[in-house]
């Protein structure tokens, strides 16, 4: 069977734009855009106002970092607490806000789920992260991963709210391509999985 092939990091930009999507929507009961232009970059950084970033390892590793500008992390922030029903006068009216800061962290957690998600059902490949944890930061903070002395592939992907407050993820994965040979889900089918094993019993 002939190997699917594509673009491996235009792909998994598709995948964190499209990812990022559903769960800021769905999360906020608002609507957000993202570019359908992907930046090639040569390092990623954690940057003002509030960066927060994820590590992942397993059958893929990299790093994946979402920045938000201060009125954007305050839009979401806002913009889902009162999708819950909570009061507008209960919430905090700064950025830098705890609260503010909590809230896109726990953001950022669903986003890399659904990303980890999408990937795993697309490619039969998985990872695990680590927990991510938003900060407040005035200077851009540059991150790299470990890829055995080969140069990490890196990509940026902007975002407007909508109040067009802009925020970005900045991704870097090891050097690698994904290759398929079949569609994942048809993976049984293709196989045939009780065939193969009926044979070896008999």
């Amino acid at each position: 069977m002939k190997a699917i092939k594509f673009n491996t990091m235009n792909e998994i930009s598709k995948i964190m734009c499209e990812a990022t999507k559903i769960v800021v929507d769905t999360s906020s009961g608002t609507k957000v855009k993202f570019s359908p232009t992907v930046q090639k970059i040569p390092g990623i950084y954690l940057k003002p106002d509030i960066g927060c970033f994820v590590q992942f390892d397993g059958d893929y590793s990299g790093i994946l970092i979402l920045n938000f500008s201060g009125a954007a992390a305050l839009e979401l922030y806002r913009e889902s607490m009162v999708f819950m029903g909570i009061p507008e006068e209960d919430l905090a009216k700064d950025y830098y806000h705890d609260d503010v800061v909590n809230s896109i962290g726990e953001l950022v957690n669903q986003v890399v789920g659904k990303i980890r998600g999408i990937i795993e059902r697309t490619f039969g490949l998985s990872a695990r992260n680590n927990q991510p944890k938003a900060i407040t930061i005035t200077s851009a903070i540059n991150l790299t991963i470990d890829t055995h002395l080969v140069k990490p592939r890196c990509r940026k992907l902007s975002f407007k709210t909508a109040e067009n407050n802009p925020f970005y993820i900045e991704f870097s994965l090891e050097d690698s391509e994904f290759i398929q040979l079949f569609a994942h889900e048809n993976i049984e089918e293709e196989l045939d999985i009780e065939a193969i094993m009926n044979q070896a019993n008999n």
